[in-house]
């Protein structure tokens, strides 16, 4: 399981990479158009996912406080950016050092909703981890709506190819 979730952590940051370089390659007005979707635009798009990334990453480690990247937010594209690659650098590493111990350690934490939740850390990290490629899927279409040409392959497949 260690090695698998090892893969899919280096994958997330990859596949990250691969787009936020076609997002900060347009201009600032595409980066912030309005566009039909999940999240109105391709920085808050990317900013729910640092959003979600960083509030996984406090709960895993029992912070009594969440800070959310994007409350009061009021930075450039290039710092969501920055911040969710940061982010998944962070999880990347962690992973990578983890025991398999921790790895089936269950942890609780309070959802939005005040609820008390459990769940063992693997599959906290697989939610983290398909949450992300969810999303990714969510800007190419906003990025196919903006009639941008090319946009890299992002699949997983492809990821383990480039490896060999």
């Amino acid at each position: 399981m260690k090695e698998l979730l090892k893969q899919m952590a280096a994958y997330n940051v990859w596949a990250h990479k691969k787009i936020m370089d076609v997002v900060l390659a347009l201009p600032e007005e595409k980066q912030k158009a309005e566009i039909p979707s999940s999240f109105s635009s391709l920085e808050k798009t990317m900013l729910h996912m640092w959003d979600a990334e960083s509030i996984w990453w406090q709960r895993m480690k029992l912070d009594e406080r969440l800070v959310i990247p994007s409350e009061n937010f009021k930075k450039t594209t290039r710092d969501v950016v920055n911040g969710l690659l940061s982010q998944s650098a962070l999880w990347e590493g962690w992973v990578n050092n983890v025991s398999d111990h921790m790895l089936q350690h269950v942890f609780e934490f309070r959802n939005k909703k005040g609820e008390q939740i459990k769940m063992p850390t693997w599959q906290m990290l697989t939610h983290v981890f398909n949450h992300g490629t969810y999303h990714r899927g969510q800007l190419v279409n906003m990025l196919r709506q903006l009639d941008v040409k090319k946009i890299p392959q992002t699949d997983f497949s492809v990821w383990c190819r480039r490896r060999v």
